[in-house]
């Protein structure tokens, strides 16, 4: 998405980017999400999206950052093709007719010393799109002795309830199924 897609799309939401943000191209080689959601309250069932691509916006001067990453269901791996053939289904995801998800923030949060602690925005799922706040477990910014560029990213968490996104399949015999612990890892190189 460039630049100006997203000053315009932020002004039609009205949220505000600071003309000093700096914009960042996420690494698919660095940026990956991953899920856990339990199994009869006996083990945990996992999975995730690698080599994701999207952008992220950040200005460490004036604390505002922006993130938006698109999660393609052909994307998606669990380790075992008929588990992931099973969440790409009408049951879970419904790949064929909701073909990826989608995270958009729409504000960070940031300590007083200006250290990223939540990212707060919207997901879409299935059609549905709530509100998520995800939180950061680290954010740093370092510069990359490969590139020899700016490197920005950080690893983020959160528990959803899928329900909401009215994704059921299952909760009726294991009621526990319904909360995903979510991590998400980025990075992303200054542009």
């Amino acid at each position: 998405m460039s630049r100006f897609t997203c000053i315009l799309m932020a002004t039609l939401l009205g949220i505000s980017v600071p003309a000093m943000a700096a914009t960042y191209k996420l690494d698919p080689l660095h940026t990956n999400a991953r899920f856990t959601l339990d199994h009869f309250a006996t083990s945990s069932n996992v999975g995730g999206f690698y080599n994701l691509e999207g952008e992220l916006q950040y200005d460490a001067k004036a604390k505002t950052g922006a993130v938006d990453i698109t999660l393609p269901l052909a994307k998606l791996d669990t380790g075992r093709s008929e588990f992931t053939q099973h969440l790409q289904s009408k049951a879970f995801f419904n790949a064929a007719q909701y073909p990826s998800l989608r995270f958009v923030s729409q504000n960070w949060i940031f300590d007083k010393n200006g250290k990223v602690r939540a990212l707060r925005g919207q997901l879409t799922m299935v059609g549905q799109t709530h509100p998520v706040v995800l939180r950061a477990t680290k954010f740093n910014c370092y510069k990359s002795p490969m590139t020899q560029s700016q490197v920005c990213g950080g690893d983020f968490e959160a528990v959803i309830d899928r329900t909401q996104w009215g994704i059921n399949e299952y909760v009726p015999v294991m009621p526990a199924s319904r909360y995903v612990k979510l991590n998400i890892q980025v990075e992303a190189a200054k542009q």
